[in-house]
């Protein structure tokens, strides 16, 4: 058992948040409308945000952090963009939801179709969730299989059939990992490691024939970011291929952050499928599914499969989309995203190799992850040790109290976005020092 010493923690939360927590908590379960904003993971009272204006949030007294959050991704250009804003504004006044079709919902799929390989068609949601739910259908569909195969620490939303968890035996059947998930909503559901190609040849082998699609996250990013080897995607690529499933690349989180064209770029494995959110809405609830018209075509109103949504391409969202896109092309963001990220890891070096207990930095382009582990930097999902888990909770109140906003979990990954400066990496740099530093003798 570890013992904190020193200063208590979490230190006391500002008087705003902890009045407008305590309200929260009377009319919203756990005072919170996403479980990972309640600081569960790491104590303490959650900051409630006022306003955000390029890299910086301020709360409800006021306080100013650094953020590293981003919306939890999102916002890649960072808070209150001005090109974004006015795109918002502009369209907000000629009316905020239509349920018909207009303009901006065309272009901005012109410019998705365009930036992605192997994308001819693509359809508008409002969440990321709703995006993976409706491809997963339409892969059922096209091939007349029930089965999907999914992976241990690839999180895909909220979807009763992929709030699973892994089993046990040759088929890994899964089993709900939330209350309320019937058994029988995850009997088509299998359940796979992380960078293990003999336990994918195994599962193909025995059902291969009944699996209508394997999906994952090229680059995952909810359970730490868990850098895959590229000769295992491109395992997946095949063996999907061999026994006539699709291939799903979940890009709710890498798509238009990693790259342009996303994983699918970078790596030159073009899937069946691929689910998009965060960057493409500027911001706001916006997510969405695609491929090839062979198999978009499926979808109703001009296929058998149904899917619908009344705020599906709502005007306001993809206008802040297409304004977010076009800034990124115009400014060549990834490139420049890439060079700060590299410059932080550089930065972050020196910092690192003196702290006394492990601290890796683990980064694809603007995206990073501070693993905490012992051993090097996971491949597949790893659950922390007590002891793992107080340190990052140390270290994530150091920084706050540092005017550094991470996210409040140790398994949460990190952005950057086009508004953080090289005098925000070097605060960012200067508090992590300080926060290794306290932690070491804090908790032993």
């Amino acid at each position: 058992m570890t013992r904190l010493k020193g200063n208590p923690l979490p230190a006391e939360a500002p008087t705003q948040s902890i009045a407008l927590f305590n309200r929260a908590l009377k009319v919203i379960p756990g005072g919170v409308n996403s479980p990972v904003r309640a600081f569960g993971a790491v104590g303490g009272t959650p900051r409630f945000i006022s306003r955000g204006a390029g890299a910086y949030l301020y709360d409800a007294d006021g306080r100013r952090y650094l953020d590293l959050v981003g919306s939890w991704g999102p916002l890649i250009l960072g808070h209150a963009h001005p090109e974004v804003v006015r795109a918002v504004v502009e369209v907000s006044q000629l009316g905020t939801t239509f349920g018909a079709p207009s303009w901006s919902e065309v272009e901005l799929a012109e410019r998705v179709t365009a930036s992605y390989p192997g994308l001819e068609q693509v359809r508008f949601v409002s969440s990321g969730t709703e995006a993976v739910m409706s491809a997963i259908r339409l892969a059922r569909a096209y091939t007349g299989r029930d089965l999907v195969v999914k992976f241990a620490g690839c999180y895909h939303g909220h979807a009763d059939h992929l709030l699973v968890s892994a089993g046990s035996g040759l088929a890994t059947f899964g089993k709900p990992s939330s209350a309320g998930v019937p058994a029988a909503f995850v009997e088509c559901t299998r359940v796979l490691p992380l960078d293990d190609e003999e336990a994918l040849e195994a599962l193909f082998a025995h059902e291969g024939a009944r699996i209508a699609a394997l999906i994952i996250e090229p680059a995952p990013a909810n359970h730490g970011l868990l850098l895959q080897r590229p000769e295992f995607l491109k395992k997946l690529r095949a063996i999907t291929r061999q026994h006539g499933a699709l291939l799903i690349f979940d890009e709710v989180i890498s798509g238009f952050r990693v790259a342009r064209g996303g994983m699918a770029e970078l790596t030159g494995i073009t899937p069946d499928l691929a689910t998009f959110g965060k960057i493409i809405g500027g911001g706001m609830p916006v997510g969405a599914f695609g491929g090839a018209r062979r198999i978009m075509s499926r979808l109703a109103p001009e296929g058998d499969t149904y899917q619908a949504g009344t705020l599906s391409g709502n005007p306001v969202a993809m206008s802040a989309g297409i304004a977010a896109l076009d800034v990124l092309v115009k400014q060549n963001a990834w490139a420049h995203l890439e060079a700060l990220g590299a410059a932080l890891e550089r930065m972050l070096q020196p910092v690192l190799a003196k702290s006394p207990f492990p601290v890796r930095f683990v980064r694809l382009g603007s995206m990073f992850w501070l693993a905490l582990n012992d051993g090097p930097a996971p491949r597949a999902a790893i659950t922390l040790t007590e002891l793992e888990s107080e340190r990052f909770a140390s270290i994530f109140h150091a920084m706050l109290a540092r005017g550094v906003y991470l996210p409040p979990s140790a398994y949460e990954v990190c952005f950057l976005s086009l508004a953080h400066t090289t005098a925000d990496l070097e605060q960012l740099v200067a508090a992590l020092g300080e926060s290794i530093e306290l932690t070491a003798r804090r908790v032993k």
